[in-house]
């Protein structure tokens, strides 16, 4: 299944900042830490806290965010099903991206092992 077309055209205006307390309310609740979520962003993206930090404050899209971006070498390896989308079968590159980000966030949250969600 594809993303619609109105699903691509809302996630490149998305802020980051809009989305990250989501994420740190998420895997806090599930008894992950805010440190685990950084370590799991800085290997998909290469963003150090610093650099997150930052990206937060000047409220950049997540088109911008992943525009600036390193994409982890590995991330091709990121597949399964997240909101109701296969993740390796987005067409829209940004859209995959952000739902990479999706999916290895929601594997933390599961519980799932380090090593695991990082593709190592």
């Amino acid at each position: 299944m594809n993303s619609t077309n109105n699903h691509d055209g809302r996630i490149p205006k998305m802020t980051f900042a809009s989305v990250y307390p989501h994420y740190v309310t998420k895997v806090e609740k599930k008894g992950r830490t805010k440190e685990e979520l950084h370590q799991v962003i800085e290997w998909l993206t290469g963003y150090n806290e610093k650099m997150l930090q930052e990206l937060i404050e000047k409220k950049v899209t997540f088109e911008e965010f992943f525009q600036q971006a390193t994409l982890h070498p590995n991330a091709h390896l990121i597949t399964g099903v997240i909101c109701g989308y296969r993740v390796e079968d987005i067409e829209n590159p940004l859209t995959q991206q952000v739902r990479y980000l999706d999916k290895i966030i929601d594997e933390l949250a599961k519980g799932r092992k380090m090593e695991k969600i990082l593709r190592g």
